[in-house]
Formats: C-alpha cells, sequence, structure tokens
C-alpha cells in the first residue's frame, strides 16, 4: 500500500497512477520513496509485463514539489555536500530504475509534466500524449542547469541535438502538437481517449510473447549506446538464439501457421 501512489492491474498490464491530484502529482519525498521502492520490486514482478503511467487529477506531473525543500536564508545553500548528494541521487536513480526494467513502460501524459516529471516521461519506452500536454525542463527556470534527471541523455536522442538544445537552454514548454512533430511523442489522442489509446497500445504489446518484450526492451536500450553495427548485430543474434529456445516461440510458430492468435506462456 502506497500514500503518493495508485496501482492498478489489468491481467498483464499494471497501472502506475501518481496520486497528489491537489498538487499537480508534484514530486514529494514520500512520492520519490515509494516511486523507487515500486521500481525496484518491479523487475521480479512476472505478472506485469507491460506499465503504464499516469497522473492522477489534471496533471502528469509537475516536477519536484519545491514547498517541501528547504528555502536557502541570505542567498546561502543550507545542507552538506554528500547530503545534496544523497538527495539529488534518490530522485535521478529513478529512472535509472525504469530503464532497468525488463517490462515496456508507457507514459500516459496530460496537463504538465514538469521538471522530474518530464524526465519519467522521457525515461518511459514509448509516450503518449493527450492533447493538454505539456512539457519542460523546468530546472533552467528557477537557476539550476537544465540538465538533470537523465533529460541531458534521453531528450537528445529521442529529438536531436538542436531541438533538446532550444528546450533545454531555454526551459519553454512544447505542447502535444508540436511534441508529436519532432517525435517527442507517439502520438496525440483527445484527453477523454488518453486512457483508452494507452490500452490499446499496451494490448498490442501484450499479443507478443513476454521474453520477446524483455529481450526487446533491452535491446534498443544497449543499441541506442553501440558503439558499432557489429556490436548492435551480435545482441540481436544472442537474443534470437535465446528466444528460440523457449515454448513460446514453438507456440508463436504453431499459431501463424494455424492463423491464430498465439497463446503465450512465458515459457
Amino acid at each position: 500500500m502506497y500514500e503518493t501512489l495508485q496501482i492498478a492491474r489489468a491481467e498483464h498490464l499494471t497501472w502506475l497512477v501518481l496520486n497528489r491530484p491537489d498538487a499537480l502529482n508534484a514530486m514529494s519525498r514520500t512520492l520519490i520513496r515509494e516511486l523507487a521502492d515500486f521500481f525496484w520490486k518491479l523487475p521480479d514482478d512476472r505478472d506485469t509485463r507491460v506499465l503504464a503511467i499516469r497522473g492522477a487529477g489534471r496533471a502528469f506531473c509537475a516536477g519536484l514539489d519545491l514547498k517541501e525543500q528547504p528555502q536557502p536564508a541570505d542567498g546561502a545553500v543550507g545542507g552538506s555536500v554528500q547530503g545534496g548528494l544523497r538527495s539529488q541521487r534518490e530522485v535521478s536513480e529513478l529512472v535509472m530504475l525504469m530503464r532497468r526494467a525488463p517490462q515496456p513502460i508507457i507514459a500516459a501524459v496530460h496537463g504538465p509534466a514538469c521538471g522530474g516529471g518530464f524526465a519519467i516521461a522521457l525515461a518511459a519506452d514509448v509516450r503518449i500524449a493527450a492533447e493538454s500536454a505539456r512539457m519542460n525542463a523546468a530546472f533552467i527556470r528557477i537557476g539550476l542547469s537544465a540538465c538533470d534527471v537523465g533529460v541531458s541523455y534521453f531528450l537528445p536522442r529521442i529529438v536531436g541535438a538542436s531541438v533538446a538544445s532550444e528546450l533545454l537552454l531555454t526551459g519553454n514548454f512544447i505542447d502535444a502538437a508540436r511534441a508529436e512533430r519532432v517525435g517527442l511523442v507517439s502520438r496525440v489522442v483527445p484527453d477523454a481517449e488518453l486512457e483508452t489509446a494507452t490500452r490499446a497500445l499496451a494490448a498490442d504489446m501484450l499479443r507478443n510473447s513476454p521474453i520477446g518484450l524483455r529481450l526487446t526492451k533491452e535491446c534498443l536500450k544497449h543499441s541506442i549506446d553501440a558503439p558499432s553495427l557489429e556490436a548492435a548485430v551480435a545482441m540481436e543474434d544472442r537474443n534470437q538464439i535465446l528466444a528460440a529456445q523457449t515454448s513460446d516461440f514453438r507456440e508463436g510458430v504453431v499459431a501463424f501457421l494455424q492463423k491464430r492468435p498465439a497463446r503465450f506462456s512465458d515459457g
């Protein structure tokens, strides 16, 4: 049981709902701690084959809850370097846990997704946006660097260096329509259809074998940083040989030949 998260399961799709709607789902210390707990446990959750993340209320996530942060006095930032680094890593570790999770993650973004909320959306494997979605690297707007919580890693890989530089150096919002044009999100749908569209995308993933999903996410993650074509192909070869030894592969071939949906068992 969590104070700031809601977990809902529909067969092999799990919904992770950020549940601080009165604060636009801003990342309080409790929310950060509970997200870390959830993502640490996710790799061992075999019932969850696809994860969808959304925010309760009218926002995805407004970023770090600044009302909880100690305010500097007379321009001096209090606390030690060591303590600050520990607090920083508690937040930044979330996106690393998301990338390590074997399950594909869909971010269903509506309303503001700012700062840390933007980072969580970027760390997902697929982003679907409602028409109301607005995203930005809010860190730079309060005197920090825009490069935070993995944003400087994910954003240029998704949209390219020029658009990433514009968004990071200005801190400007990008709306849903432009986000779709530059490839930041896969599609844009009316707000009322966001959950339905996310469920449909998850269903398309879930018709594939669990090991196929896990190996594909892993391979995509490593191929983005692969030093060469040869390295990427070597990983692809390894994945295919591993998957070909499973009963799910045999079921997939038989189902294809019999022209019926496959019944995968993660075996």
